[in-house]
């Protein structure tokens, strides 16, 4: 029985299924993507730009078919699963756009001697990706929007409950024009993508997974000496320090929590309050949650869909019920039917309790109270993750000195839903290395070669 199957989670029900690629198959996708990546780097930037911006133009005439896709799949509310691809089609256009800047040659100013010097940003040739479920097609643009430009070969490997909107992407890149083996969807077992990772014509690995899935592939990668950028999963604080507007802080918290059904690495999941605000925001944040009733399947206009699977329901029925085993406080929800949660807020979890170190993957908000802004930071930084963060203050120079203090990749002062393309991605610690997006995202899979020339 394959690993690759599209079972929608609002019914349970496998609507289709996928061969897993054979050995022989995974054997010829690498000869492809390797023989393919030769020419394709021969090619000038404007040719892979022109095929990366028709990419961009399929995703937006075809943005219905692709959302109504990641609806059945993995229960993408509708509007924003449309979201999601327009922010693809935003992605590609945007590195299509800077590709000839971002890799044009960067000339040194020679210390002595005569002549001349600069670094050319070469490929580094097929590079493999492993994606998660959580957003099928922005994580594949992020990595391989930048990677085709480059010149680099992807090769893409999707989580086995995506099959076709990573088929879909595919026939995109077929008809946008990306020679054939330059971009390559495999349904690879996992033992299959080690063997892959340990091949020599596999030059680097992005994988957007687990922490557990990261450390896994970082140590195949660090055997093999192959350059790897993970992007895992995070805990992200909001810090209310002060506000003139309560009731807006308080539906940028729903916002930033309940983004994809709650299924967002970098949604907002600690909720960090200074006493003189805690009762209130908790009250206010409570009721706001309480007021957002679950829908499946998920319409356009609804905020909350169902998780993604039933092993994605699972185990977050089972980090609810520990917590408040271990003490924590349910405040309101922690109801479940089918994949279905509704919205749940817990208190009073301490350091002791193991949910204190988790990432809750779905509509839970935890809420803590602090005395100050020095115990928000503390308590901030009191995790294993270090993706995002997000600051509300009305105090500039506060806000200035918390985002300093915050060991996090990303933070966001006084605003949410704030992400763009031009805008850097990634974190620190548990929650990974490397960047995606903006300059930063075309500069990780390559080659900065010196030339350095006589006089």
């Amino acid at each position: 029985m394959s690993d690759y199957a599209v079972v929608d989670p609002s019914t349970g029900e496998t609507l289709r299924t996928y061969p897993t690629a054979t050995d022989a198959e995974m054997s010829a996708t690498l000869q492809r993507a390797d023989a393919a990546q030769q020419a394709w780097a021969r090619t000038s930037v404007h040719e892979r730009a022109a095929a990366v911006r028709a990419v961009a133009a399929l995703h937006r005439q075809r943005r219905q078919e692709l959302a109504e896709i990641i609806q059945r799949e993995m229960g993408k509310p509708l509007d924003q699963g449309l979201g999601e691809v327009d922010f693809c089609a935003d992605i590609y256009e945007y590195y299509a756009d800077r590709a000839a800047d971002f890799l044009a040659d960067e000339p040194i100013q020679l210390l002595g001697g005569t002549g001349s010097a600069l670094v050319r940003k070469a490929p580094l040739g097929v590079v493999l990706g492993v994606m998660p479920w959580n957003y099928p097609y922005y994580q594949v643009a992020r990595f391989a929007g930048p990677s085709l430009l480059i010149g680099n070969a992807v090769i893409l490997k999707h989580a086995p409950q995506c099959p076709e909107s990573s088929a879909a992407i595919s026939d995109i890149m077929t008809e946008a024009g990306v020679p054939a083996g330059v971009y390559e969807n495999v349904y690879a077992s996992y033992e299959q993508i080690e063997k892959a990772i340990a091949d020599p014509r596999i030059q680097g690995v992005s994988l957007t997974g687990s922490a557990r899935a990261g450390a896994e592939i970082a140590r195949i990668a660090g055997q093999n000496l192959k350059k790897v950028v993970l992007e895992l999963g995070g805990s992200d604080p909001f810090i209310v320090l002060s506000t003139d507007d309560l009731a807006a802080t308080v539906e940028a918290a729903v916002t930033a929590r309940l983004e994809n059904s709650g299924q967002a690495c970098n949604a907002a999941k600690r909720f960090i309050v200074v006493e003189d605000l805690y009762e209130e925001f908790l009250e206010r944040f409570t009721a706001a949650l309480a007021a957002i009733t679950p829908q499946t399947p998920s319409p356009s206009g609804v905020s909350l869909g169902p998780l993604s699977s039933s092993a994605a329901a699972d185990r977050l029925q089972d980090q609810i019920e520990r917590a408040v085993a271990q003490g924590a406080t349910l405040v309101h929800g922690g109801r479940r039917e089918g994949n279905v949660f509704t919205t749940t807020v817990l208190t009073d979890v301490t350091p002791e309790n193991e949910a204190y170190r988790e990432e809750f993957f779905g509509p839970v908000g935890v809420v803590y109270r602090v005395a100050d802004e020095a115990a928000a930071v503390h308590l901030a930084n009191d995790t294993p993750f270090g993706l995002g963060s997000y600051v509300f203050t009305t105090d500039p120079e506060q806000a200035e000195r918390v985002a300093d203090a915050i060991r996090a990749g990303m933070v966001f002062i006084n605003i949410v839903a704030a992400d763009s393309p031009e805008l850097p991605f990634g974190g620190t610690k548990g929650s990974g290395s490397g960047r995606e997006l903006g300059r930063s995202g075309i500069e990780e899979f390559i080659n900065r070669k010196l030339i350095r020339t006589a006089g």
